[in-house]
């Protein structure tokens, strides 16, 4: 982990925004979303744009075919046995389509993500339409 915070960072802002996404979205009605992307150059974490997505299939849309992502997903679902439950997951976006230097770019910085985001677990999505599927993988992860 001491290499990779070294390597890739999150400007005080995103620092913020990550724990008030997390903290604002457990009580929310509907999913809530926000996409993040890696700075090449600057090798920077940041929102990729500053939407907040409550629906999975405008989210799909923005998602780039060729370039990975990291998904931050709160997604209020109620299990089989009817209880209310508000997961808070990391999608990660692996286009089979990305070149390799961006899935490393990505690989490199899943855990740091994981950890900063304070998320539990990560789901691997290789396409958008696997964002339909996602209250199915949810659910079966309970």
């Amino acid at each position: 982990m001491a290499s990779e915070s070294r390597l890739y960072s999150f400007s005080p802002e995103t620092k913020t925004a990550l724990r008030k996404f997390r903290l604002g979205t457990s009580r929310a009605k509907d999913p809530q979303a926000v996409i993040y992307q890696i700075d090449k150059k600057s090798l920077e974490i940041s929102k990729a744009d500053d939407e907040v997505y409550t629906d999975m299939s405008t989210l799909g849309e923005e998602l780039p075919d060729h370039s990975p992502r990291f998904i931050l997903l709160s997604y209020p679902l109620t299990m089989d046995s009817g209880r209310l439950s508000v997961p808070y997951v990391m999608l990660y976006y692996l286009p089979v389509t990305s070149n390799s230097e961006l899935k490393m770019l990505y690989a490199g910085a899943k855990e740091l993500m994981r950890n900063t985001a304070e998320v539990n677990k990560i789901i691997e999505i290789q396409e958008a339409e696997d964002l339909d599927e996602i209250e199915d993988k949810l659910k079966g992860e309970d």
